[in-house]
Protein backbone atom coordinates (compact mmCIF):
# COMPACT_ATOMS: atom_id res chain seq x y z
CA UNK A 1 0.00 0.00 0.00
CA UNK A 2 1.38 3.41 -1.22
CA UNK A 3 1.35 6.12 1.64
CA UNK A 4 -1.07 8.71 1.35
CA UNK A 5 -0.84 11.51 -0.96
CA UNK A 6 -0.68 15.43 0.86
CA UNK A 7 -4.04 15.99 -0.51
CA UNK A 8 -4.86 12.55 0.98
CA UNK A 9 -3.40 13.37 4.32
CA UNK A 10 -4.81 16.72 4.37
CA UNK A 11 -8.88 15.15 3.61
CA UNK A 12 -7.82 12.47 6.30
CA UNK A 13 -6.91 15.42 8.94
CA UNK A 14 -9.73 17.54 8.23
CA UNK A 15 -12.00 14.78 8.58
CA UNK A 16 -10.65 14.13 11.96
CA UNK A 17 -10.40 17.57 13.39
CA UNK A 18 -14.31 18.25 12.34
CA UNK A 19 -15.29 14.62 14.27
CA UNK A 20 -13.41 15.52 17.17
CA UNK A 21 -14.94 18.74 17.09
CA UNK A 22 -18.47 17.36 16.75
CA UNK A 23 -17.50 15.09 19.98
CA UNK A 24 -16.29 18.12 21.88
CA UNK A 25 -20.01 20.44 20.92
CA UNK A 26 -21.64 17.44 21.53
CA UNK A 27 -19.99 16.24 25.29
CA UNK A 28 -18.96 12.89 23.50
CA UNK A 29 -22.50 12.28 22.28
CA UNK A 30 -20.74 10.07 19.07
CA UNK A 31 -25.04 9.35 17.66
CA UNK A 32 -24.69 12.90 17.35
CA UNK A 33 -21.50 12.74 14.83
CA UNK A 34 -22.45 9.56 13.04
CA UNK A 35 -22.09 11.99 9.42
CA UNK A 36 -18.48 13.02 10.59
CA UNK A 37 -17.43 9.53 11.71
CA UNK A 38 -18.76 7.92 8.73
CA UNK A 39 -16.54 10.63 6.96
CA UNK A 40 -13.53 10.48 9.10
CA UNK A 41 -13.19 6.76 8.21
CA UNK A 42 -13.83 6.60 4.60
CA UNK A 43 -11.27 9.65 4.47
CA UNK A 44 -8.21 8.26 6.14
CA UNK A 45 -6.43 4.71 5.83
CA UNK A 46 -7.58 2.07 8.30
CA UNK A 47 -4.49 2.41 10.87
CA UNK A 48 -4.91 5.88 11.16
CA UNK A 49 -8.04 5.39 12.89
CA UNK A 50 -7.13 3.49 15.09
CA UNK A 51 -4.22 5.38 15.80
CA UNK A 52 -6.59 8.52 16.25
CA UNK A 53 -9.23 7.50 18.49
CA UNK A 54 -6.56 5.90 21.12
CA UNK A 55 -4.54 9.56 20.77
CA UNK A 56 -8.18 10.95 21.49
CA UNK A 57 -8.65 8.97 24.68
CA UNK A 58 -4.86 9.64 26.05
CA UNK A 59 -5.41 13.02 25.12
CA UNK A 60 -9.03 13.49 27.29
CA UNK A 61 -7.42 11.48 30.16
CA UNK A 62 -4.19 13.27 29.94
CA UNK A 63 -6.62 16.81 30.12
CA UNK A 64 -8.49 15.20 33.02
CA UNK A 65 -5.26 14.19 34.89
CA UNK A 66 -3.39 17.37 34.70
CA UNK A 67 -7.09 19.02 35.57
CA UNK A 68 -7.06 17.05 38.71
CA UNK A 69 -9.99 15.31 38.04
CA UNK A 70 -8.84 11.76 37.40
CA UNK A 71 -10.59 9.31 39.64
CA UNK A 72 -8.59 6.11 39.99
CA UNK A 73 -10.90 3.28 39.84
CA UNK A 74 -11.30 1.72 43.47
CA UNK A 75 -9.39 -2.14 43.49
CA UNK A 76 -11.23 -4.58 43.66
CA UNK A 77 -11.05 -7.17 46.56
CA UNK A 78 -9.82 -10.62 45.55
CA UNK A 79 -11.73 -13.51 47.90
Amino acid sequence: MAAPSMKERQACWGARDEYWKCLDENTEDASQCKKLRSSFESSCPQQWIKYFDKRRDYLKFKEKFEAGQFQPSKPTVKS
